[in-house]
């Protein structure tokens, strides 16, 4: 399965998301997605799996779940939009992270991008950073993944352009 990881879009789905996603089998959006209409173009596109974040307002907090246990190629999956970073988790998540023991934490909110492991809780964790304009942020990221077989392989840091540019190709 290749995946592409995505969050704190803030009503903003750059147009290169979707070049960068093409071969992506599901996405994972970490919430903050600012939008119905940037949920929808996302479904449209591949099958996605999202929370709310800070930011998404009631509707979104309906539709989608401030949390997502699932597995993806038989690895157990957390994700939800703030978190935290090992070994400072806050509170709700290390004790959901204790819990559920997933091997993929994922998570939004700081729009710093970050992949690291936590051999304490022998998982890797995967921060996006922003792929949105709003925040302050310098440069928009994505992740992109595969896992095989409960293998996590091929992850890539995929970099939009800056916060505030806008190019000509964007605006297509």
């Amino acid at each position: 399965m290749k995946i592409g990881i995505i969050s704190d879009t803030h009503s903003y789905l750059d147009p290169k998301v979707k070049t960068y996603f093409k071969d992506c089998d599901q996405l994972w959006h970490a919430g903050d997605i600012g939008s119905i209409e940037v949920a929808d173009e996302l479904e449209a596109f591949k099958p996605t799996i999202f929370v709310y974040g800070n930011i998404d307002d009631q509707k979104m907090r309906v539709r989608y779940p401030k949390n997502q246990i699932f597995e993806c190629e038989g690895v157990k999956v957390f994700m939800t939009h703030i978190g935290g970073y090992p070994p400072n988790y806050n509170t709700e998540v290390r004790r959901e992270l204790n819990e559920i023991k997933p091997r993929i934490f994922v998570c939004g909110h700081a729009h710093i991008l970050k992949i690291m492991p936590d051999p304490k809780r022998n998982l890797i964790h995967f921060n996006s950073g922003a792929a949105g304009k709003h925040g302050f942020h310098h440069i928009r990221t994505l992740i992109r993944l595969e896992i095989n077989q409960s293998k996590i392989t091929n992850v890539e840091v995929i970099e939009l352009g800056k916060r505030g540019t806008i190019t000509e190709e964007d605006k297509v």
